[in-house]
């Protein structure tokens, strides 16, 4: 696909690159910033067809939408497509780092493999990325915004998450390092920590959360990915500009009562003390 100008002024479009766009939190981060005007570039895994769905939805907001498969178990050659992305967009300005994977497996019972792939996809990957894209924004001038998905796990604790932990925990840290770094370079970092969010990931794809009950949960019901999405959408515009290094929880108030109450609390006792 050869570049051309949809701003009618001369100039490209601001590109964007979202990492596991398929579905989910992907998918409504791809939407909503073709909505506000951006060209997307879409990675999937194992969902082709999704992908595809996600790129039509581009598409119906009248903006460029283009797809490259990538596995990042296969590091360091998977980040390549980010490069790929950004050539066929023209520009990258801005890269979100959503594709993730898990694993629900106690602690002494995980082999190497496992903690492998998930450290691979969860943190590795998007530092690969992240370099790649922060490297082509800064030849290009400008500045950028890399916004690294993470959870309500790099903060609190699960139990029988433990590489998916360390991974987003370690995420969370590695989002303060390149905020620090590349903030000369007009590049913004930050972090979104969703909670309990209706995706493929926790098996509520198209749920409706408000007829969900969470008695954990302060707001009483799970967050839909187009709620992440506005949130990262702000991190991406230019009402950000004076923000990086943050974290933003996504979570209907789960971290304030710690992630394991809130998830697994049977009743709202807990609020009449």
């Amino acid at each position: 696909m050869t570049p051309s100008d949809t701003t009618g002024s001369g100039r490209l479009a601001r590109g964007a690159v979202i990492t596991g766009a398929d579905s989910g939190i992907g998918r409504a981060t791809a939407v909503r910033l073709a909505d506000e005007g951006m060209d997307i570039g879409i990675t999937w895994n194992t969902d082709h067809e999704g992908a595809e769905r996600t790129a039509a939805e581009v598409r119906e907001h009248g903006r460029r939408a283009v797809i490259e498969r990538m596995d990042l178990t296969g590091l360091p050659e998977a980040a390549e497509a980010v490069d790929r992305l950004a050539d066929a967009l023209g520009r990258l300005d801005v890269l979100v780092n959503n594709a993730g994977t898990g694993t629900a497996t106690p602690f002494l019972d995980l082999d190497h493999t496992t903690v492998q792939q998930v450290l691979d996809v969860d943190l590795v990957g998007p530092f690969l990325c992240g370099q790649r894209a922060a490297r082509r924004m800064i030849r290009q001038g400008g500045g950028g915004r890399i916004v690294n998905v993470t959870s309500v796990h790099e903060h609190q604790p699960r139990v029988g998450a433990a590489p998916y932990c360390a991974a987003k925990g370690g995420l969370g840290l590695l989002t303060q390092v390149m905020a620090l770094e590349l903030a000369e370079h007009g590049i913004r970092v930050n972090a979104v920590a969703p909670g309990e969010i209706a995706t493929p990931m926790t098996g509520q794809e198209d749920t409706d959360v408000r007829g969900q009950d969470r008695p954990g949960i302060p707001l009483g019901r799970p967050g839909d990915a187009r709620e992440v999405a506005a949130v990262i959408a702000f991190l991406a515009g230019p009402d950000a500009d004076y923000v990086t290094g943050a974290s933003w929880a996504v979570d209907g108030g789960m971290l304030r009562m710690g992630p394991m109450a809130g998830s697994h609390l049977g009743s709202g006792d807990w609020r009449r003390g």
